[in-house]
């Protein structure tokens, strides 16, 4: 696949090889990882594996002599200018060309890392790929951007399917993309999207996965690895907007004819969901998104170990616990702790095969066998892989 930039940005790792072997690249690392662990699945490929991310970054700069706009350069903050990237959505990519190009006009200036001068630092532009609904979040030092009402307008006239613009105010010397200041300028503030049927409010520091067509065969293989029946508990831990509890609640909709009912449940009642996030915005919004699909679900702002701790004490138990931890994996005292909550079903979502292999081997020490893993490419083009395990007491 030809990158005219991919040697220069890196962001690209595997744009030299075609996507067969890319695949076959990916899986092999999972399997040297994870096959002395447990048996491991072949890989789940994505299709298309171009254009998908629905989240496009581009940082604003001044070379000294003109405006630089587009993807920092691998582990710098060195601007790379590429208005075609295999890996952003095509409709956001022409809405930061013609962000870009309105600064241009309105004589925006720029942000000079080294001379801390000028007013617009980034742009970040969100899409709903169901909805096609699309957010623009000018990140600025300042909240005053001159002609702001015309600069709107004009985008808006450019691209009807931004339905909400913001202003993020960023001071910061460090790496941080948006700051702690964000202003609605017009819209609702959010947009909406929808996996596996179920919608979802995107604000703009939501994490949110950058695949769409990708994470709903994901979140397919975590629901069919949790193997839900009717009146099931089911945690969710580093559940961030809610998005794997919601979707395997709305699954479990289907359950209402009894099917999958145990003995000491009410057939058609659903399961009992508990979702559990340290931040706090997003357990707001993991409420709302609660709220609009009609689903039976409590979230709380809380460390996750500490509250599956204090549920242990209290003599609580949950069917299934579901994870899905940031790229550092998760800790030995989080997984102590689903020790004492004796859930039947534990199933991990990992960003990183490499601390995914550490932690299975911590939950074998703590009565946990991983069952089985199935890789998938959720970032084509690159050397990032998502891996979905199912993990059983020692013994089943």
């Amino acid at each position: 696949m030809d990158c005219p930039v991919f040697k220069k940005c890196g962001g690209c790792e595997y744009a030299g090889l075609d996507y067969p072997q890319q695949l076959k690249t990916k899986e092999k690392k999972v399997r040297d990882l994870l096959s002395s662990l447990c048996r491991v699945h072949p890989i789940v490929g994505a299709d298309p594996c171009c254009f998908y991310r629905n989240k496009v970054h581009w940082a604003y700069g001044f070379d000294g002599k003109r405006v630089l706009a587009g993807r920092y350069a691998e582990g710098s903050h060195r601007i790379i200018e590429n208005d075609n990237c295999l890996l952003e959505d095509q409709e956001c990519q022409k809405i930061q060309k013609t962000i870009r190009s309105l600064a241009e006009s309105f004589k925006i200036q720029a942000y000079d890392e080294r001379t801390k001068r000028g007013l617009l630092r980034r742009v970040l532009v969100r899409k709903g790929m169901a909805t096609g609904e699309v957010m623009v979040v000018l990140v600025l030092v300042s909240p005053v951007l001159p002609g702001k009402k015309a600069f709107i307008k004009n985008l808006l006239e450019k691209h009807p399917s931004v339905k909400t613009v913001l202003i993020n105010v960023n001071t910061r010397t460090d790496s941080m993309i948006l700051g702690g200041k964000t202003i609605n300028e017009f819209g609702r503030g959010f947009i909406w999207d929808e996996l596996c049927g179920v919608r979802f409010k995107i604000s703009p520091e939501s994490f949110f996965q950058i695949n769409h067509d990708q994470t709903e065969k994901l979140y397919a293989l975590a629901i069919e690895a949790a193997d839900l029946h009717d009146g099931d508990k089911v945690l969710d831990a580093y559940c961030g907007i809610g998005t794997i509890g919601l979707c395997a609640a709305a699954s479990a909709h289907s359950f209402g004819d009894g099917s999958k009912c145990t003995e000491t449940s009410e057939a058609g009642r659903g399961i009992l969901l508990t979702g559990v996030e340290v931040n706090r915005a997003a357990v707001s919004d993991a409420r709302e998104n609660a709220r609009v699909n009609e689903g039976k679900a409590k979230f709380v702002a809380a460390d996750a170990t500490e509250y599956m701790m204090d549920a242990a004490s209290r003599g609580e138990k949950y069917d299934v616990v579901f994870l899905d931890p940031p790229r550092a994996g998760t800790t030995e005292e989080f997984i102590r702790a689903c020790e004492a909550l004796g859930p039947k079903r534990i199933v991990y979502v990992s960003c990183d095969p490499v601390t995914l292999a550490r932690d299975l081997r911590i939950f074998t020490k703590h009565g946990y066998a991983p069952k089985y893993a199935v890789p998938l490419d959720m970032m084509p083009l690159t050397g990032h892989i998502e891996t979905m395990v199912l993990l059983l007491p020692q013994g089943r």
